[in-house]
């Protein structure tokens, strides 16, 4: 590579990162602005690599004959695996471009020494072997293709930090309580909840909570539930009326409720 060679959006490139020698996309140039967006595990800066050369015809196909050696690398990890009698289950075998790094993948219900494995599996591999737990959104993000909505899923495509997703998002946003239905290919709560989860919680705050007692055009009134995304009110009326408004009909809030639900007793 000449120092005034220029990469352009979506160019493929060889590059030497921590990991190893590896392919991978351009994005954008390094400035800082572009690296504070990088994700990074706890305070630690981003990984650092350098690009070596462009991608060749060669690079194409040591990567396709690497590729092809995955199914076989897999079997025979899990072999190791087996003859050790190890609690763990191995997910997916990476091999580095360059041969210099097998990475191994497996999901464990705890710590696992794995010193015995690394030595059977390195002698199998004839490489570096590192051993790498993951979780079971993890697990997802490797073997997982596509969602209920069809598209492929986001672990998989863009997201490189995946936070916690909470059922109070779900019922924010008026999602289905079945479980089979807002849980994804991880079997926990599906990422994208957490998508719009801020702006319903900003649209919330401008209506009434649930329970609030209010004072409207037509009179008083009692908030039972709210449509967010419409921004109107469904209130029971002193004459035990119940009856979707428009928010803005709301002159006043005499009483904040609670936000949730009144429990009705059973008679």
């Amino acid at each position: 590579m000449t120092a005034t060679e220029c990469f352009r959006y979506g160019d493929e490139v060889v590059i030497r990162s921590d990991r190893g020698t590896e392919i991978a996309t351009v994005l954008c140039e390094a400035t800082n602005e572009a690296v504070e967006l990088v994700p990074s595990k706890g305070n630690s800066e981003p990984v650092q690599g350098k690009i070596i050369r462009r991608l060749d015809a060669t690079d194409r196909g040591d990567w396709s004959q690497m590729s092809e050696m995955t199914r076989k690398d897999l079997l025979a990890a899990k072999k190791c695996v087996n003859q050790l009698k190890l609690p763990m289950q191995v997910i997916d075998v990476e091999r580095m471009l360059g041969g210099e790094r097998v990475i191994v993948y497996f999901v464990a219900d705890g710590r696992v020494d794995f010193r015995e494995l690394v030595k059977l599996v390195g002698r199998e591999f004839q490489t570096r072997i590192e051993m790498r737990q993951i979780g079971i959104r993890d697990e997802a993000k490797l073997l997982a293709d596509y969602g209920d909505c069809g598209q492929k899923v986001c672990c998989s495509r863009f997201l490189s930090k995946m936070p916690p997703v909470s059922m109070k998002m779900a019922k924010l946003q008026r999602a289905s309580l079945d479980p089979a239905k807002i849980s994804g290919r991880c079997g926990r709560l599906k990422c994208c909840l957490r998508y719009e989860f801020e702006t319903y919680e900003e649209m919330a705050e401008e209506l009434p909570p649930i329970g609030s007692e209010i004072l409207t055009r037509d009179g008083s009134a009692k908030v039972l539930a709210q449509d967010i995304l419409a921004g109107q009110l469904v209130v029971k009326t002193d004459d035990h009326r119940r009856v979707m408004i428009p928010a803005g009909d709301v002159v006043s809030v005499t009483k904040r409720g609670s936000g949730e639900p009144t429990k009705q007793r059973k008679r």
